[in-house]
């Protein structure tokens, strides 16, 4: 008998289905009294594997599953002729990334991927590889979807299991009931956006006790990357233990991992296939070239982005769909006003003059700044700054020197005094924002205040938001790091010294004081010196409050 021809005796009763299933991949030869004889026939089987009449599993458990005698061959050559003939392609992890090695011609199969740039060929090993971590389980699904055997001999598994099933200790709100369902009906990935103040963070974490799984969150700052420490262990029965922060000062890789945007580019290629689920917050910032890189090359297959406003002034916010799973829900001010969940607020503009001497001044620095920029907008300005353009230099410092002109103005900083005073009587606490480090500090220094800057020591800075939080501090200064990541709850009153025409900048700064308590009303005082450039940012400001409040806003003049 030919030794490549496979003969087997079905010694017991078969059952009638189970007699149809033998029939797809081997020919019955009739009874006698060692049990129902049959051969494979490499024909049926390779049809039927082909046309999905049958899996490898099928046969095998069907093999299995009955007392079988071999007159030629064995268990383990049917499962090597199986294999000749299923279509397979194994997954492996190389230095540069993952291989994809089939056992048949691929390339049709995975046309649209190589045009889309997920897969491509690498000629000098002859194989196929995933262009980045993030396709990964993307590409092995996809694969599965078509019909052939994946094995994945990569080391990377789509759930890394926590040791413990974790609970979650805390109630959701409606809102974020409904983003929790958004997100996990979108095959757990997306970017949750939700105004400052909302509880993105508890959303999150709800998420991370339903997973269980291993969790990387990537924070914009250290502030952050604590407060998140925190909200797990209040929200979660998840032991302390299980919390790691990896960033300059410690570097400790845990069951959750807490890690800045800073470090998580230069550590995720180490990190990547420790974790399943990837949690980016303030997520708006990850298109930027450097950062992107983060969500490239990780290979979570379960996402969350939070922002309070996703849209980015450059455009760059619709990379973020195929980073982290597009925008599975979002809610506005207005609408979150509406059911009640965030406080009733005002903004106020308040417009200062510069002095005579201060007016000079400007109007010479303007006139200086017009020769050398001799027309080009802000941008063309930067773009030949890169170049070495010594007048295109000469401008920008320029430029610099009247934001701090305008910034420093005495009726600007007089303004602010009487703000303060007024609004200490009432009992508020307060918020100050400004663009410039020197004048959060010039601010603080006139009105005998404490200030949050970047450069500030980590201990400094914590005691100081410890201080305003607790009420022993009623007004705080901060710089751009408090447009971000301070969680300040009860602040009722922001004044905006200096700021941007972006809407992202002030619709963080006010959420900073929107948080709803009993009686409390929120304030944000924009003050502004007329007729330079701060009525133009003002007025992009108001622009994009009227579209996402219209009758909400008390917009008047003051002082």
């Amino acid at each position: 008998m030919n030794k490549n021809v496979i003969v087997f005796y079905v010694k017991e009763w078969i059952d009638e289905e189970d007699f149809e299933t033998f029939l797809k991949f081997a020919k019955y030869l009739g009874k006698d009294n060692r049990g129902s004889k049959f051969v494979i026939d490499v024909n049926k089987l390779s049809q039927s594997l082909r046309d999905k009449k049958l899996s490898s599993a099928d046969v095998i458990d069907l093999m299995m599953g009955y007392e079988i005698e071999f007159v030629n061959g064995s268990l383990e050559d049917v499962k090597k002729l199986i294999a000749s003939y299923t279509p397979t392609v194994v997954f492996e992890r190389g230095l540069d990334g993952v291989y994809l090695r089939p056992n048949f011609y691929i390339s049709d199969l995975i046309k649209d991927l190589r045009e889309k740039h997920i897969v491509d060929y690498d000629r000098e090993k002859k194989v196929f590889r995933i262009t980045k971590p993030m396709y990964f389980f993307d590409v092995l699904e996809t694969l599965k979807r078509r019909g052939v055997e994946v094995e994945n001999r990569a080391g990377i598994e789509k759930e890394l299991k926590l040791p413990i099933r974790i609970s979650f200790k805390g109630s959701l709100r409606d809102y974020q009931k409904e983003a929790l369902d958004a997100w996990r009906s979108n095959g757990f990935k997306g970017i949750i956006a939700l105004p400052t103040g909302t509880g993105k963070t508890v959303i999150a974490v709800a998420a991370i006790a339903e997973l269980s799984v291993r969790t990387l969150v990537v924070t914009y700052t250290k502030e952050q990357m604590f407060q998140w420490g925190e909200k797990i262990v209040e929200f979660t029965d998840i032991p302390k233990s299980f919390i790691g922060f990896f960033y300059g000062d410690e570097k400790r890789i845990a069951p959750v991992t807490i890690i800045t945007y800073q470090s998580a580019y230069r550590y995720i290629d180490s990190l990547s296939h420790q974790f399943s689920f990837l949690i980016v917050d303030e997520v708006h910032h990850l298109p930027a070239e450097k950062f992107r890189f983060i969500a490239e090359n990780t290979y979570a297959a379960m996402r969350m982005g939070l922002s309070a406003t996703v849209v980015r002034e450059d455009g760059k916010h619709v990379d973020l769909f195929p980073l982290m799973g597009g925008v599975v829900y979002a809610k506005t001010l207005q609408e979150l006003a509406d059911r009640g969940y965030i406080a009733p607020f005002k903004v106020i503009t308040v417009r200062v003059s510069l002095t005579e001497e201060e007016k000079k001044k400007y109007k010479e620095l303007m006139d200086r700044y017009r020769k050398l920029a001799l027309g080009r907008e802000f941008q063309q300005i930067l773009a030949d700054v890169k170049k070495g353009d010594a007048s295109a230099m000469e401008a920008l410092k320029i430029r610099s020197e009247i934001r701090m002109l305008i910034a420093n103005a005495k009726q600007k900083i007089d303004a602010i005094k009487k703000i303060v005073e007024d609004e200490l009587e009432k009992g508020s606490k307060i918020l100050i924002f400004t663009q410039y480090i020197e004048h959060a500090k010039k601010i603080a220094e006139s009105i005998g205040a404490q200030y949050v800057i970047g450069e500030l020591d980590e201990g400094t800075r914590k005691r100081r938001l410890e201080q305003f939080k607790s009420g022993l501090v009623k007004v705080l200064v901060l710089t751009t790091v408090g447009d971000e990541g301070i969680d300040i709850p009860d602040a009722n009153v922001g004044i905006i010294a200096t700021g941007t025409g972006s809407r992202r900048q002030f619709i963080q700064r006010l959420g900073r004081i929107l948080r709803p308590l009993p009686g409390k009303e929120a304030r944000l005082y924009e003050v502004i010196v007329k007729n330079t450039f701060e009525e133009a940012e003002s007025r992009k400001r108001r622009e994009a409050l009227k579209m996402l409040f219209e009758d909400l806003i008390a917009i008047g003049e003051a002082y």
